[in-house]
């Protein structure tokens, strides 16, 4: 059995030193200005399972400087995703959507709601369910401080410190299904086609709503058949072919 693991930690060592070479290669071809041979480069990594910011961000470089338009915004999302606080992955990503055709506002958000999603981002999904169960083992530490202390003084302070941290853990909590629910329902796509017609209905007899073209994000909100229902960030919703429009299928 331990000859076995040794031997297929040997193969993924092998594999990414491999990996390696062929990505020293492609940045290579990218710098000779050899843009479309270095694509072919990244593709050979990425068809071998491997995901990281760094090749998805090397990728949509090669499709910008090809103006590929949906190619590129496509892998700078998947780079944004996993990279989220790198500014040179969005700055780019702000270059290639300024190429896009489709302008497309934003529903203004209240204050309510801007606030809420502050807070909601200061944690991943996993940040608020640790902080969560942290929450709930301070609670039970304070209760019973409070339980077997009989100093006025110190009986006061863990009471309140036992009511502000369970006020606290149901804080994370709602906070930690809300972040997982909107995880579960975020299904973003980007158009490919270079014009795409999007219907009131999920077949192609029904009367066109509106034109999206390449390299336009949307989300995916229910599938029938080939189509798929889509929802566009200043709120307005129809049918697209799914052969159209490329899921993001973030990592």
């Amino acid at each position: 059995m331990k000859k076995l693991s040794y031997i297929f930690l040997f193969i993924c060592g092998l594999l990414s030193a491999q990996n390696e070479v062929v990505f020293d290669q492609a940045n290579t071809l990218y710098n000779e200005g050899k843009f479309a041979e270095a694509l072919d480069k990244y593709e050979t990594i990425l068809k071998g399972n491997q995901h990281s910011a760094e090749l998805y961000f090397n990728i949509a470089n090669a499709h910008y400087k090809l103006n590929h338009i949906a190619p590129s915004i496509y892998y700078y999302e998947k780079a944004a995703a996993m990279a989220p606080k790198d500014e040179e992955i969005m700055n780019n990503l702000a270059f290639a959507n300024n190429m896009t055709i489709d302008a497309i506002e934003n529903i203004p958000e209240t204050s309510i709601s801007k606030t809420l999603n502050k807070i909601k981002n200061v944690f991943s999904f996993d940040g608020w369910a640790l902080l969560s169960v942290i929450s709930v083992v301070l609670f039970v530490l304070l209760y019973l401080a409070y339980y077997f202390t009989f100093e006025t003084g110190k009986k006061r302070l863990f009471f309140t410190g036992s009511v502000l941290s369970i006020f606290l853990t149901f804080t994370a909590l709602a906070f930690t299904f809300h972040t997982y629910n909107v995880a579960k329902n975020n299904k973003p796509a980007i158009v490919f086609a270079q014009e795409a017609q999007v219907t009131s209905e999920p077949n192609s007899r029904s009367v066109e709503a509106f034109v999206l073209h390449e390299g336009t994000k949307v989300q995916v909100l229910d599938t029938v058949s080939h189509w798929k229902k889509i929802k566009l960030s200043d709120g307005k919703t129809g049918w697209i072919p799914e052969t159209d429009i490329k899921l993001l299928n973030i990592f």
